[in-house]
């Protein structure tokens, strides 16, 4: 799934040890979390996924803000938490264990100190859609991180992995088209004005991953 240059570039990047972060941004259902995943598969016991999405705000939250109906935009999570996080997982002290939350699909809920980030961990793989937004708190992350990779994915195939994706969780086809075309891919456009800030795109096709540089890098 992941090519032999991709996995030299990530050798090359924890080479010294020293805790680094990556960060994998894209679009919703561009497959974000499947390249986390196959990082970590490659990487055993060097890596750790610390998503975004689990500073979702709460859906109690949501609702008292009036922003229930836009889940997913920008203004929907804790960015502040997030880079703080972020912060933390950057200067974490040799004897301190990091507890970072994750988000729980089949209740639409982020749930607290689900991952342990341990500080012998060289790479922390952080995944979302915000981290190369240049507004609000967003524009703290991209500094922290030491990479970051657009992953891509072509529009239609992407459209339909998450029409599937909110049937899974509850909706029927028609509320679940209804959310692409007006929640998801609104963001999706905001997310993808973002692209050119990333040192590197990642592109799926419809049988394995691969990639292509950014115009001037490596």
């Amino acid at each position: 799934m992941i090519e032999n240059h991709f996995l030299v570039r990530l050798e090359r990047l924890i080479a010294d040890g020293e805790r680094r972060i990556l960060g994998l941004v894209g679009a919703p259902g561009a497959g974000k979390s499947t390249l986390a995943q196959a990082i970590l598969e490659r990487l055993p016991g060097r890596a750790v996924v610390v998503p975004m999405d689990g500073f979702h705000l709460a859906n109690v939250e949501l609702e008292r803000l009036g922003r229930a109906s836009r889940k997913g935009a920008e203004d929907t999570f804790d960015s502040a938490g997030y880079v703080a996080l972020l912060e933390r997982l950057r200067a974490q002290r040799n004897d301190e264990v990091i507890y970072a939350p994750t988000f729980r699909r089949e209740i639409e809920e982020p749930v607290a100190g689900a991952i342990p980030v341990m500080p012998d961990t060289p790479l922390v793989i952080t995944e979302g859609n915000y981290l190369l937004l240049e507004r609000g708190h967003w524009k703290a992350v991209r500094p922290l991180l030491d990479e970051a990779w657009y992953v891509d994915l072509v529009p239609e195939v992407r459209r339909q992995r998450l029409v599937d994706r909110h049937v899974k969780f509850g909706r029927d086809e028609a509320a679940a088209r209804d959310w692409v075309q007006h929640t998801d891919e609104v963001n999706a456009a905001l997310i993808e004005s973002t692209r050119a800030r990333a040192d590197m795109v990642f592109h799926w096709t419809s049988q394995s991953g691969d990639a292509v540089p950014v115009d001037g890098e490596e």
